[in-house]
């Protein structure tokens, strides 16, 4: 197996294995998709409110709630991959980390009602975005780096089925 997601629900109320799935489904198309063609391991949290607040407050020294956090184990360049990942990859598991996400259930859910779509298009979107700041997208500003991640988000939610 080319992709390791290793997904896990900090709350035992909030695991649901049919969202492990999907969550790991969207993950996977979102690296190939950007043509990842290495072994790599994601990490993944699913949380609520204060469990991402926790989160964001400690690493970001942010304290407040929000949807998905994403913390990349390297700077790469969106849309270019290096050609020899040797030097990334883990010893121990022969995968190149590419980083950890968090992801806010709850504030996933008041998203999905709020932007009028289920709650399996806002995960999948989430995780989408997420896996594309692993992989050095950033949208920051309001100009093309923000352009070029919205564009690679789109075709990506369509792949999966996820359109608007």
């Amino acid at each position: 197996m080319k992709y390791k997601i290793n997904i896990r629900f900090d709350r035992k109320r909030l695991a649901n294995v049919g969202m492990s799935m999907h969550l790991s489904r969207c993950i996977t198309t979102a690296l190939r998709e950007e043509g990842v063609d290495f072994p790599c391991e994601i990490n993944v949290l699913v949380t609520d409110n204060p469990g991402i607040q926790a989160i964001n407050a400690a690493q970001r020294q942010v304290d407040q709630p929000t949807d998905v956090l994403s913390f990349p184990m390297f700077s790469l360049t969106p849309g270019q991959l290096p050609e020899d990942v040797s030097d990334m990859l883990d010893p121990d598991t022969g995968r190149v980390p590419l980083g950890d996400m968090a992801i806010s259930l709850e504030r996933a859910m008041s998203q999905a009602e709020e932007y009028g779509h289920g709650i399996k298009r806002e995960l999948g979107y989430l995780a989408v975005h997420s896996v594309l700041h692993l992989l050095g997208y950033d949208h920051l500003d309001e100009g093309p780096m923000k352009r070029q991640m919205r564009r690679q988000e789109e075709i990506i939610m369509a792949q999966l089925l996820l359109k608007r």
